[in-house]
């Protein structure tokens, strides 16, 4: 089917760049707020006397509690985090693909990352932007809107053997343009695990995910697709976090039924770089390669870019 080229400038600025300093900027008055109210004198309280918490304070309360009970490991660049986490992020990817063909994902669809209750996070993904360049043609637009929702089984810190199972449900809203969207659903259930050695400050871990991504319709279109990531990361010198990562995706219906690809990401991040009372600033770069005879891309560049609080 033929896409059509939309006719969006590059120049623009993307609405998930507003989405994502507007985000920046309420948190940071709802921290500034906090902190303020701990300053103040408090003009009420409970009936035992003591002073009442503001919303921001009881969330934080709660969500530090969620991030203290597991394992204090980095997210890494590819492989979604088992743990649960609290961050704006943005990436931005560099692909090569068969034919000639250049794609680059301006935000790769991540964005606000929130922990509500203690053992669950919510991932309300910005859909990405994306632009296109084939010999002949070029297309931009937005890509779909994706949700993803965590569920810790179980963790314990680093004092606390160093582990963590999570359960997840993704799910892909066809929001997105012409050339981009999917124009159905996809549902991905997912596994994920990890195991950590050494301290907060330098170590050693492991995290892994086993992801089934399945459309609501139109499966002989659009297949089917299992995929195992897993990152190998170490963690040095308290701020530096290099990293291996692989991805093995079978192929199930669709036009690549039957079909294997393994990739290979070598990467670094540095962080957690304080920000103010609360916010730290993470960053990373990494590159991706195909290892299998059968691929979807040639390479890409990858970084990210999060403050996470």
């Amino acid at each position: 089917m033929r896409r059509r080229a939309c006719t969006e400038r590059h120049g623009r600025w993307r609405p998930s760049v507003w989405f994502g300093v507007l985000a920046l900027a309420a948190l940071a008055a709802a921290d500034s707020s906090a902190h303020a109210d701990d300053a103040a004198q408090p003009a009420q309280s409970s009936a035992s006397g003591a002073p009442s918490q503001s919303f921001a304070e009881a969330w934080f309360e709660a969500s530090d509690a969620a991030k203290e009970s597991q394992p204090h490991w980095m997210t890494p660049i590819v492989t979604v985090t088992p743990r649960l986490e609290q961050e704006f992020r943005y990436d931005q990817n560099w692909q090569t693909r068969p034919a000639g063909v250049d794609l680059t994902n301006y935000g790769a669809g991540k964005g606000l990352e929130l922990i509500p209750l203690p053992d669950t996070e919510i991932i309300l993904g910005v859909p990405a932007y994306e632009t296109k360049q084939t010999p002949l043609t070029q297309a931009s637009g937005w890509a779909d809107e994706t949700l993803l929702l965590k569920y810790r089984l179980l963790s314990g810190n680093e004092e606390s053997g160093n582990y963590i199972l999570t359960a997840f449900m993704g799910v892909s809203i066809p929001t997105g343009s012409a050339p981009f969207t999917n124009h159905h659903a996809e549902y991905t259930p997912t596994l994920a695990g990890g195991k950590g050695w050494g301290t907060r400050d330098e170590g050693f871990d492991i995290q892994t995910t086993l992801a089934y991504t399945i459309p609501d319709a139109d499966v002989h279109a659009l297949g089917k697709t299992l995929v195992w990531n897993t990152a190998f990361q170490a963690h040095l010198l308290e701020v530096l976090w290099p990293e291996i990562e692989v991805s093995a995706t079978h192929f199930y219906d669709g036009a690549n039924n039957g079909k294997e690809q393994v990739a290979i990401t070598g990467g670094v991040i540095l962080g957690r770089f304080a920000l103010g009372p609360r916010a730290r600033l993470i960053a990373g770069i990494g590159y991706q390669s195909p290892l299998t005879s059968f691929t979807t891309f040639g390479h890409t560049w990858l970084l990210t870019g999060r403050v996470a609080f």
